[in-house]
């Protein structure tokens, strides 16, 4: 990406696009944002942007008709949008309805690749969001004080081979494991989601005669051919937080692939939490 240039941000949940938008300032672009209502977080208002437009999910026209009135030709998406909102209640306008019904599959890739292939073809050009933020990739190894224990190794070895599956057919990206054992796969819920539902499991069988240890493993992937300028893996200092809550003690990511969107700040929760971080 050149220095000086106008870029459109097409922003979803969370800190991500918060931390792209500073980033992409910081080498000396001028933002206009697309702030979905469903989903953005209202502070990128003060952000900086040379612009913050406000739309709906389902408003594709609008957006192509902004970012066209605003001379931008070249965008990234920042930030999550959760699957189950993009099929709820929200009234598509005549152009997502018709990109929703050409689809053969309704998943992350074909659906946000349609969604990329109709801003090209408006002379919008998507590009890697993570290129703004490469020091935020995690880096290979262990990233915390504790290494992970034979145990974690093997459910780590076991997770990735169950998440690399899953993850050809876009289904998910997290897998939760228990002494090489799958307690919950991540579907539209998210990754939160399903450490979260992985913790209610275990402690359902608190009483009973099980066998399985309570310590659980967290495994986030990303796919064969993840397309990074949408859908990138990202973990931040809430996934710990939630791990914590659910009695998980490992979490492995892939290296490169992956954001840490919280920096040092992840893997120093993690270290306070006891929690083995490693990519």
């Amino acid at each position: 990406m050149p220095t000086q240039s106008k870029l459109g941000l097409i922003a979803g949940n969370g800190t991500f696009p918060l931390l792209v938008l500073d980033a992409a300032r910081s080498q000396g672009f001028e933002v206009v944002v697309a702030a979905i209502k469903e989903e953005t977080r209202p502070e990128i208002e003060s952000k900086g942007a040379a612009s913050v437009h406000w739309l709906s999910l389902g408003e594709l026209s609008k957006l192509i008709d902004t970012f066209k009135a605003a001379g931008v030709t070249r965008a990234v998406m920042a930030g999550q949008v959760k699957h189950k909102q993009i099929f709820s209640s929200i009234k598509p306008d005549w152009r997502l309805a018709k990109l929703l019904l050409s689809l053969g599959t309704r998943n992350t890739d074909s659906l946000l690749g349609a969604v990329a292939k109709v801003l090209a073809d408006e002379g919008i050009m998507l590009e890697n969001s993570t290129a703004l933020l490469e020091p935020l990739l995690a880096k290979s190894g262990v990233l915390t004080q504790r290494a992970p224990t034979e145990q974690e190794r093997k459910n780590i070895e076991y997770g990735r081979a169950v998440a690399r599956h899953l993850a050809q057919y876009d289904i998910g990206q997290t897998v939760v494991i228990a002494e090489s054992a799958c307690v919950a796969v991540e579907a539209m819920e998210g990754t939160d989601a399903t450490i979260e539902r992985a913790g209610q499991i275990m402690r359902s069988l608190e009483g009973d005669a099980s066998t399985l240890s309570r310590a659980l493993t967290v495994v986030k992937i990303a796919k064969p051919n993840q397309d990074m300028r949408f859908d990138v893996p990202v973990i931040g200092v809430k996934t710990i937080e939630i791990m914590q809550r659910a009695g998980a003690s490992c979490l492995a990511v892939d290296a490169g692939r992956c954001l840490l969107l919280d920096g040092d700040a992840i893997t120093r929760a993690a270290d306070a939490a006891g929690i083995c971080l490693v990519a």
